[in-house]
């Protein structure tokens, strides 16, 4: 098998030669729009994911003259800037887990709890998932899911919500015991407990 012969532009240059030549940002755009739509989808819903992504990269694109180029990779910058939107949103995001909890799961529609909860042994588990999410303060919920949904390292998450990295450890040692507990003191990924 031959290697690819396009050379992948890192980030942080894509950004810096952006700020000469603006149209060289939309590759950014087409390479992390969908991490951030599916991202924000769990968190929100399909409605409003297209508005805050493209709200995100309105606003990296203003400040892509403050990115810090000693980071290459782009992605902890944007999940930060889509997680402070998100903040705005908290009350409907708490309002999507009350509808989920209520929610019978009728198998067809596969929702952002559905995919948490995939290879759990017990789909009885969703409306309490629904409930321990809801339930967590947002600083631990947004780091749980940022390592959850956004599959960024705790490493990535520090840069991203601009924390030190044992911030995120204690943060998501909380946030996985609180889940835990509303669980029945089991972790929903092990199907022997």
């Amino acid at each position: 098998m031959t290697a690819p012969t396009h050379v992948r532009i890192r980030d942080d240059e894509l950004i810096r030669s952006s700020l000469t030549d603006p149209e060289q940002f939309a590759e950014l755009f087409d390479r992390y729009s969908g991490m951030l739509y599916r991202y924000v989808s769990k968190r929100l819903g399909p409605e409003p994911a297209e508005d805050l992504v493209g709200e995100t990269f309105l606003i990296a694109f203003a400040k892509r003259k403050k990115y810090d180029p000693s980071y290459t990779d782009a992605r902890p910058w944007l999940f930060g800037i889509v997680t402070k939107l998100l903040s705005r949103h908290h009350r409907s995001e708490a309002a999507r887990y009350r509808a989920l909890q209520r929610a019978p799961h009728d198998g067809v529609t596969e929702s952002h709890v559905d995919r948490v909860v995939t290879g759990m042994t017990a789909r009885a588990a969703r409306p309490q998932l629904a409930t321990a999410l809801a339930a967590l303060p947002a600083r631990d919920r947004d780091v749980l899911l940022l390592i959850a949904w956004g599959d960024l390292s705790y490493e990535e998450v520090a840069l991203a919500l601009s924390i030190p990295v044992g911030t995120v450890r204690s943060r998501l040692n909380r946030a996985r015991r609180k889940v835990r507990a509303a669980l029945g003191d089991t972790n929903p990924m092990n199907e022997e407990e």
